[in-house]
C-alpha cells in the first residue's frame, strides 16, 4: 500500500509532511532549490548541510529512502554530462585514478552533480507526498496565471488516461508475442509511439468539442 494512491509517484501517507499545505509545500521547494543553485560550487559543507535537513524531512515523512532512490534515474542524462565535462573543460589538468581531467571542470562536475542530486530528491519528495490535484491547488493559491493552472489541471486529470492507453497497447504488444530485445524492434516501437500520439491527440480533440458544446469558452475554468 506504499504504491501510488493516486498517481505513480505518490507513496500515500499521514505524516506531517504529508498533510501540509501544498502552496507550503512549493514555496519550500522553490526556496530550497534557489538556495542549492546559489551555492559555491566548492563549497562541500554547505551540500553536506542541504543533504541532511531533506534526510530529516524524508525520516519525518514516512516515504522509505529506497522509494526515491529508485525515481533518481530521471537525473542519469544529467550524471552523462557531468562526466564528461571534466574531459571536455580547460584549465590546470589533474590526475584522478590515473586519468587527466580539467581541474576547473572536475569541480564543475561535482557542483553539478551535488545540486542537480538535491534538486531532484526535493522534487521527487514532493510528488511523493503531494498528490497532483493537491499541487495545482497549491499553484492556484500562490496566485499562477488562471491559463496555466488550467492548462496543468487538464495535463494531471488526462496522464493518467493517456498512461492506461499506453499499458493497454504493451498488453496487445505482449500477447502476440512480442517483447524489445535488440534494435531490430525500434521500428514497432516507434510505431506504436507515434500510434499513442494520434490516440491521445483524437482524445484531446474529442474533450475540447465536448466542452465547446457545453458553452466553455477558452479562458474560463474547467
Amino acid at each position: 500500500m506504499g504504491a501510488g494512491h493516486g498517481h505513480r509517484l505518490h507513496y500515500h501517507g499521514h505524516s506531517p509532511v504529508h498533510r501540509a499545505e501544498p502552496h507550503h509545500k512549493l514555496l519550500a521547494l522553490v526556496g530550497f532549490v534557489l538556495l542549492v543553485v546559489a551555492t559555491p560550487g566548492d563549497a562541500y559543507p554547505f551540500f553536506a548541510g542541504y543533504l541532511a535537513v531533506l534526510a530529516a524531512v524524508v525520516a519525518r515523512s514516512g516515504v522509505p529512502p529506497s522509494y526515491l532512490l529508485k525515481r533518481t534515474v530521471v537525473e542519469l542524462p544529467f550524471v552523462v554530462f557531468a562526466l564528461i565535462v571534466p574531459f571536455v573543460s580547460r584549465g590546470p589538468q589533474t590526475e584522478v585514478w590515473g586519468v587527466t581531467v580539467s581541474e576547473p571542470g572536475l569541480v564543475a562536475a561535482g557542483a553539478l552533480l551535488m545540486k542537480g542530486t538535491l534538486g531532484v530528491l526535493a522534487s521527487l519528495l514532493l510528488a511523493a507526498t503531494t498528490e497532483p490535484h493537491d499541487v495545482v491547488r497549491g499553484l492556484e493559491r500562490l496566485r499562477m496565471p488562471a491559463p496555466l493552472v488550467q492548462i496543468l489541471s487538464f495535463m494531471v486529470r488526462y496522464l493518467d488516461v493517456v498512461g492506461d492507453e499506453m499499458g493497454r497497447m504493451r498488453t496487445a504488444l505482449a500477447s502476440r508475442g512480442f517483447t524489445a530485445r535488440n534494435p531490430r524492434h525500434w521500428p514497432v516501437i516507434a510505431r506504436s509511439a507515434g500510434a499513442l500520439f494520434i490516440r491521445s491527440y483524437e482524445r484531446g480533440e474529442r474533450v475540447h468539442l465536448a466542452m465547446l458544446s457545453r458553452g466553455h469558452a477558452p479562458g474560463e475554468r474547467a
